[in-house]
């Protein structure tokens, strides 16, 4: 017993750990869901503590707050959100679907902190002058308004921080390349199969641009993160037991704290009953997942080989391939990025259906919450990471091999495609099914029947004229 110290909430006494700072409330929880054992978000916790920094200071501002206990709140709660108590929030991810427990642990913390502060000890919030969880770090809250407030605050940091700049870094390395390719030509593929030539710098001006409009979507879910705020809703969205101006006051510290731009709802029944701009903000992150692959499939493909593939790119060689062939070397960062898509999509599968009606959305409240933004926090973290290993250990190393290009584009029945204005598609079509029986070239065999003259045959057949419109 001496490892325990009795606390008690609404429902009974409760044994806790005798160093947590948390209370009864968080204890019951960690009791009743014993699940992922894996605790919320350690970026949610730090969200919550910048708003329940918030919120103190715009109930001191209001007059509900006295300046004592306010301090103190504010103290404590910048410690929250400086991340030096994580260990003191243990909830496990799978809880009560509005997070009521997860907004009770940082209550009862911040409560804890701030009366040590004051000189009380842990555990004291009836005694005379001290902070109460409910009363006072909660005041003019509700689970039901703070957690997703919290998770709006926690989606915007990592977006802003870790997502945008990431996909920065791709997007410029992937421009750099395309510059410095645009003078070698290809051959291009459609359907698996040959087609006309393109140069490597088009190529990857097109992974450029996917990257290019990732940002520009992770931009548009960052700013939607930021509108909506739910906090001022309470209850059902009704703001009972809160002051009218309190949200707008909540969004103002947010925005002036975090360097943001955090809104008050303009619906709060919708912000709280419905959390559509999550899966708004996560469809973005799906269809950021589905570029990052497509140019690693790409470049997967076109690096395939050496000597049995189409090897037009040199991959950077990371590691040894195999266990049982010597010399293997597969291309892992590849299959890595295309690893992120497929768990990010899943994700995508969590948040929708945590938002649809009657799963998570029913009534005036979503309760899906918490399942929810760890799997938007895990998207975010795995594809932020991807797109800095991108750079890293593929596109920094890689190469093109010249000549393997040139080879496979002398090789291609498709340069038929340059001189069938001149003499008819039925004609050339003939011709490319002669060379493919053959083994010929289109040029060679151009050549041989003097199809054209071979000054004009020539030019015609220039990959680098091929490349550009109306030639």
């Amino acid at each position: 017993m001496s490892n325990f110290r009795i606390e008690r909430d609404t429902m009974g006494e409760m044994q806790v750990p005798a160093d947590a700072l948390y209370g009864a409330s968080t204890a019951r929880a960690v009791d009743n869901f014993p699940i992922a054992h894996e605790p919320v978000p350690a970026a949610v916790i730090h969200a919550f503590g910048h708003l329940k920094a918030a919120c103190a200071k715009a109930n001191l501002e209001l007059g509900k707050l006295d300046k004592r206990r306010a301090d103190a709140i504010l103290a404590a709660s910048r410690e929250i959100a400086s991340g030096k108590h994580d260990q003191h929030f243990p909830v496990d991810v799978y809880q009560t679907g509005s997070g009521t427990s997860t907004n009770m642990n940082a209550n009862e913390v911040i409560a804890n902190l701030a009366n040590e502060r004051l000189g009380f000890g842990v555990g004291a919030k009836g005694a005379e002058g001290a902070v109460h969880p409910n009363d006072h770090v909660n005041m003019g809250q509700s689970s039901n308004d703070t957690f997703p407030a919290a998770m709006h605050i926690a989606a915007a940091l990592v977006v802003g921080q870790e997502l945008i700049p990431a996909l920065d870094r791709l997007c410029d390395d992937l421009r750099g390349k395309a510059a410095d390719w645009d003078k070698i030509v290809k051959i291009g593929r459609t359907h698996l199969m040959d087609a006309t030539p393109i140069r490597v710098g088009q190529v990857f001006s097109g992974y450029a641009a996917q990257a290019e409009y990732a940002v520009v979507r992770a931009g548009r879910a960052w700013k939607r993160l930021q509108e909506n705020m739910p906090i001022g809703g309470t209850a059902v969205g009704t703001g009972i037991n809160t002051h009218p101006e309190f949200a707008a006051k909540v969004c103002a510290a947010l925005s002036q704290q975090l360097g943001a731009d955090f809104s008050e709802a303009r619906n709060h029944p919708e912000a709280q009953a419905a959390k559509d701009s999550f899966v708004e903000a996560h469809g973005a992150l799906k269809t950021i997942a589905v570029s990052l692959s497509k140019i690693a499939n790409d470049i997967r493909h076109l690096g395939s080989g050496p000597r049995c593939g189409i090897f037009e790119l040199a991959l950077p060689a990371t590691q040894p391939g195999s266990s049982i062939m010597p010399g293997k070397v597969n291309p892992v960062i590849c299959e890595s990025v295309m690893q992120v898509a497929c768990r990010v999509i899943g994700n995508d599968v969590v948040v929708t259906t945590a938002g649809l009606g009657g799963i998570g959305s029913l009534f005036e409240l979503n309760v899906a919450m918490p399942v929810m933004i760890d799997a938007f926090l895990e998207s975010v973290k795995l594809l932020a990471n991807v797109a800095n290993v991108m750079v890293d250990k593929l596109l920094t190393g890689l190469e093109v091999n010249e000549e393997r290009c040139r080879q496979l584009i002398e090789q291609s029945l498709m340069m038929v495609t340059s001189i069938a204005p001149t003499i008819g598609y039925e004609q050339a079509a003939a011709m490319t099914k002669d060379a493919f029986k053959t083994g010929k070239t289109i040029r060679e065999l151009c050549l041989e029947r003097k199809v054209l003259p071979e000054a004009e045959l020539n030019d015609a057949l220039d990959p680098w004229k091929m490349t550009e419109p109306g030639t």
